[in-house]
């Protein structure tokens, strides 16, 4: 098959490197740092497998910012562009997939576009509708950050959405989805073929499930310290029950990341004002909650210290990880800085001097001797050095 890939992300990227392995597949980016990189077999984000894959493996991949060029000659087009969620729109921003589907239907629509970005519910049903075809469908990506192409090695299954009422559609939908599991090292996981619609609200539900999770441990831990009670006894004595398993259940500043926070919030807005919840509004609602539980701690913790400026260490949302958009640590750190506290940031892969108002420092020794209190969402053995200074609430994470 020839295939283009829109987009270079996480997504993007895992899907491109994962296709090449027995495709011709166009990575199209409109960054053209990024492009080089990729034909330098270098990888532009942070990801072990996909690193590994494109130095050691035998990939059919190209990079280019020449769209036309990459669609025109395509079986497959998958879109994986940014849908970042527009608080004033209250849904996402869907420009960019708009974008690159009206372009390869103008020069190629014989080709069948997949779009792995994450969408409203009924996205992709409007697409079909407005440009009159069933050549568009949906198939979610269920992956980690920083272990996005090992998670498309190992799916725990894989999904399509399509018109399915349309034979040619489902033929393409099948034709896709063995492509995926062509490319996968395990190849015993279930295929779902569904209308696209239900696809698109597998994506939600199923984040927004994890996120829940996250926030329901988050506030035992609220009560846990609040209480004087030990929390990592309680979560692991309640974790013990195989009903409840041990994932997802460490605390943390609250959750984000690319998928998270958007898609909760997707998905609350979804149910609208016709559809009965509470369930679904009030993890997003804990979310918040939580971030202003911890300012607020943090905030009884600066009395006592006699220089009270703080540090945060990392932006990122988990050791390991380069990815710190919609990290819970920043809205924490808006709300200390709103109460006038001074804060530094210990973030080496910044290269600005300053970060939402704040003062970036490079050096960890620095940083540990100017802070009189550092924030941790998850630990690393470097934090060590900074002994007592630390506040975290994470349980188990370590280098």
């Amino acid at each position: 098959m020839n295939i283009a890939v829109a987009g270079t992300g996480y997504v993007g990227l895992s899907q491109a490197v994962l296709l090449a392995q027995n495709n011709m597949v166009h990575a199209v980016d409109i960054v053209s740092e990024k492009v080089d990189m990729i034909n330098r077999r270098q990888s532009p984000i942070r990801d072990k497998e996909i690193e590994e894959y494109l130095t050691h493996e035998d990939l059919s991949l190209e990079a280019t910012t020449d769209w036309a060029s990459a669609y025109q000659d395509a079986d497959f087009v998958v879109i994986s562009t940014p849908t970042n969620y527009d608080p004033d729109r209250n849904s996402f921003d869907m420009s960019s997939v708009e974008s690159v589907i009206g372009q390869v239907r103008e020069i190629n629509p014989q080709a069948y576009i997949v779009v792995k970005s994450t969408v409203p519910i009924g996205f992709t049903r409007s697409m079909q509708k407005r440009f009159q075809t069933g050549h568009i469908m949906f198939s979610p990506e269920f992956l980690r950050e920083g272990r996005a192409l090992r998670d498309n090695l190992y799916p725990s299954r894989i999904i399509v959405g399509a018109d399915l009422t349309d034979s040619a559609a489902k033929e393409r939908a099948q034709a896709f989805a063995g492509l995926l599991l062509q490319g996968a090292v395990k190849k015993d996981e279930e295929i779902l073929l569904m209308d696209s619609a239900e696809a698109e609200a597998v994506k939600l539900f199923a984040n927004t499930y994890l996120a829940m999770r996250i926030a329901y441990f988050n506030e035992l831990d609220i009560f846990a310290e609040s209480m004087g009670l030990n929390t990592e006894n309680i979560i692991r004595g309640a974790s013990l029950d195989p009903r409840i398993g041990n994932q997802y259940n460490n605390p943390s500043f609250g959750y984000g990341g690319y998928c998270f926070p958007k898609d909760t919030k997707q998905l609350a807005a979804s149910y609208g004002t016709q559809i009965p919840n509470r369930l679904i509004r009030a993890v997003v609602e804990s979310n918040d909650v939580r971030k202003e539980f911890i300012a607020a701690q943090v905030l009884k913790k600066l009395e006592g210290i006699p220089h009270p400026t703080v540090g945060v260490y990392r932006l990122a949302m988990k050791a390991g990880s380069d990815n710190f958009r919609q990290s819970a640590v920043q809205d924490v750190l808006r709300i200390l800085r709103s109460h006038g506290v001074k804060i530094l940031i210990y973030e080496p892969t910044l290269k600005e001097d300053m970060f939402l108002g704040c003062c970036v420092v490079r050096e960890f020794s620095d940083f540990v001797d100017e802070c009189g209190l550092i924030l941790a969402n998850r630990r690393t053995k470097e934090l060590e050095l900074a002994g007592e200074k630390v506040y975290t609430r994470d349980l188990y994470s370590l280098d």
